[in-house]
């Protein structure tokens, strides 16, 4: 019987070894050209972005014959430009109340109302709301431009009971964006409560009744903390959508009237192909970056969820 000397890994475990690393470069060679895709269309423009928030980069005048870096120069004016501060209002006002008040809790008492229901009653409840998912924005904001107009289905219907017709989307451009938004993407978080609801045991809710507690402490006390997981995922993804929404404002308002819905998106499209001003709106788009990042954290900090 053949023996592996002193220091010598035995022959079979050899065998296993080189079988192993031809199947990682087996692995590797599949996984090549989709590494390869990520490189190019992901982590390039991510790479090219860094770059060009420092630079000149611009469409018009001397700057688009010779990119040259300016360093800081791009930020220290986007922090001086008042424009800035209000879109950084404007965003923070959208965020709150369409995705944290609007999306996050309606989403939520969706799911409720359709626990344990028959399926036809989730059947048709669930098809009107992802209605407003599966439309694509630019749709939605048609559908909500005709809604909120001068003439639009709103006023007519304040008209059937004698109020006068107000311009909605230019005494209250926000709000009309914030609801728009709010009916179009409140889908997706009913679908994440309702998976989550899903896996609350049964028993816990039943015992806590019959201790006596009463709806409100169960979904406080039991329901909540049990989908704590899936209420920071959806807050998060939520989130970093709504802080990124462009097409939807822009073609229901345009950031108007004035800068009134001018959120960080349509600042940057502003400087970047308004103004030509690429290097600008690319640092515009960093900061863009760092605060979805803030606010992701801030979330996972507040909820105390272990990522």
């Amino acid at each position: 019987m053949e023996t592996a000397k002193i220091g010598e890994a035995p022959l079979a475990g050899r065998k296993r070894t080189s079988s192993q690393t031809r199947d990682h470069l087996r692995a590797v060679l599949f996984l090549l050209p989709a590494w390869v895709l990520l490189l190019v269309f992901f982590f390039g423009p991510i790479l090219l972005t860094f770059y060009f928030a420092f630079t000149n980069m611009s469409l018009t005048g001397e700057a688009s014959q010779q990119l040259e870096f300016v360093g800081m120069a791009n930020f220290s004016a986007i922090f001086s430009d008042p424009n800035f501060m209000t879109s950084i209002v404007n965003t923070l006002v959208f965020l709150v109340f369409s995705a944290l008040i609007g999306q996050q809790a309606l989403g939520l008492i969706l799911a409720l109302l359709m626990n344990n229901r028959s399926r036809t009653f989730r059947r048709m409840i669930g098809a009107l709301v992802l209605t407003g998912w599966v439309t694509p924005e630019i749709v939605v904001a048609f559908i909500f431009f005709a809604f909120f107009s001068d003439s639009g289905t709103l006023n007519t219907l304040l008209g059937t009971v004698g109020m006068e017709p107000v311009k909605w989307l230019y005494e209250y451009p926000m709000t009309s964006v914030v609801i728009a938004n709010i009916w179009h993407g409140t889908a997706f978080s009913m679908l994440v409560y309702q998976a989550a609801l899903g896996g609350v045991p049964k028993e816990v809710e039943e015992a806590a009744m019959i201790d006596g507690a009463s709806a409100w402490q169960r979904l406080w006390r039991i329901t909540l903390p049990m989908i704590k997981g899936s209420v920071v995922t959806n807050m998060v993804l939520i989130s970093l959508q709504t802080l990124g929404l462009f097409t939807l404002i822009f073609a229901l308002t345009g950031g108007g009237p004035g800068v009134q819905t001018e959120t960080l998106p349509v600042f940057m499209y502003h400087q970047a192909f308004v103004s030509f001003q690429l290097g600008y709106g690319t640092a515009i788009s960093l900061i863009l970056l760092l605060i979805g990042m803030i606010v992701s954290m801030v979330y996972i900090r507040l909820l105390k969820v272990k990522i």
